[in-house]
């Protein structure tokens, strides 16, 4: 097999580009080139990213780079962010990049968004610079994609907050130093509120790490709080508006959950044509045989087509406009899509492509979430369809 060519499936520029996006992506290349893929085989066995990684991203600048300049972001906006999460994306290590873009995209932005200046004062900056990395504790046991109807509970005691229950399916639950967390503080069904909760605090321990079929090189645990008690200080934005905190990161969430499946398709896609070149079968390479040319022409087909929509969303949010549908259509879209290429691509390796450590394996066994993670494929449609 050639090489891996870390910027293929991204010469074909977004008409949303500028020269500032293309400095982005081969700064984030040149980082996946030398600090990730010589490595990442080994941080799958241990599940968990070396800590000392996401701080040397932090000092180049790349986590957080829709924060605040004056805590160490860019002031980016949101097609910047998928710049980024796209790039990142051309690693075939998909537990790397979720580990990433959890802390830049699905925990960080409750911060970013919600927190008071004495707040990220105390944890943005650190955010920033990698030194401190971050979850989001929401999903449950029985409250995945129904947000509300999350069970841990919140109640006020004085001057503190005391938190009960269990989140489950927590990414950097294990390593992470601060979480996110969201828990019920009224009876009304939506009536929830977020709180950051350090870790160490007595009675917040991780259950367990849990073992997954994908993303192995991320950490992900059970969180259990037992009597927390944390400062009514930590209250993160307004009490009782936390479910509306969730609903709005969501869009975020899933903007970046799509750039990692338009991601996986595009290498599953340069993996596999590399292949097909060179694979001797019958008389000739695969590549001569019609039915296998036509279906890789399609999927690339509908990749690009799914690229372009993910930019025009992108786009949607830096004019202003309310997203919710067209971003419910595409995280259905492309978790659907990135599964369907993938395993074409699988195929097309015939025994290779169920050996492990080949990434056409690894990618095969990490794009199965995307479809379930951030909002289930039949969520989202119905998100979508109540919207017409």
């Amino acid at each position: 097999m050639a090489a891996l060519n870390l910027k293929a499936g991204m010469n074909n520029q977004s008409i949303y580009d500028n020269p500032d996006h293309e400095l982005l992506r081969d700064q984030v290349a040149k980082f996946i080139s030398r600090e990730v893929e010589p490595h990442a085989d080994a941080w799958e066995e241990r599940g968990m990213v070396p800590r000392d990684v996401l701080r040397r991203m932090g000092q180049a600048g790349l986590l957080g780079l829709a924060f605040e300049s004056q805590y160490g972001g860019a002031d980016a906006d949101a097609m910047t962010n998928l710049v980024f999460a796209e790039a990142l994306s051309q690693s075939t290590f998909a537990g790397f990049i979720i580990t990433v873009l959890v802390h830049t995209d699905m925990a960080g932005p409750h911060l970013h968004h919600a927190g008071t200046p004495a707040q990220k004062d105390r944890y943005l900056r650190k955010i920033t610079a990698g030194e401190m990395i971050c979850a989001v504790g929401i999903t449950e046991p029985g409250a995945g994609s129904d947000v509300a109807g999350i069970r841990t509970t919140a109640r006020r005691d004085g001057d503190d907050w005391v938190i009960n229950g269990t989140k489950m399916f927590i990414t950097n639950g294990v390593h992470a130093d601060v979480y996110f967390v969201a828990a019920k503080t009224g009876t009304a069904r939506h009536d929830m509120t977020m709180f950051i909760v350090d870790k160490g605090t007595p009675g917040f321990s991780v259950g367990r790490a849990l073992k997954k079929t994908g993303w192995l090189s991320s950490d992900t645990a059970e969180l259990i709080f037992d009597n927390v008690r944390i400062p009514a200080g930590n209250m993160l934005g307004e009490e009782g508006k936390g479910f509306y905190s969730v609903m709005k990161n969501f869009q975020t969430e899933r903007i970046a959950l799509g750039a990692m499946a338009v991601g996986h398709c595009q290498r599953a896609l340069e993996l596999t044509l590399d292949y097909v070149r060179q694979r001797q079968a019958f008389g000739g390479t695969l590549w001569d045989k019609q039915t296998i040319r036509q279906r890789l022409s399609m999927l690339d087909a509908k990749t690009r087509a799914a690229r372009a929509f993910m930019y025009h969303c992108a786009w949607r949010v830096t004019q202003g406009h309310d997203i919710v549908q067209d971003v419910s259509m595409l995280k259905a879209l492309t978790g659907e899509l990135v599964n369907e290429v993938v395993q074409t691509c699988q195929q097309f390796h015939g025994g290779m492509g169920f050996i492990r450590e080949t990434a056409i394996e690894r990618l095969w066994r990490d794009a199965r979430v995307l479809a379930i993670g951030g909002g289930a494929t039949e969520v989202m449609l119905e998100e979508v369809a109540k919207r017409y």
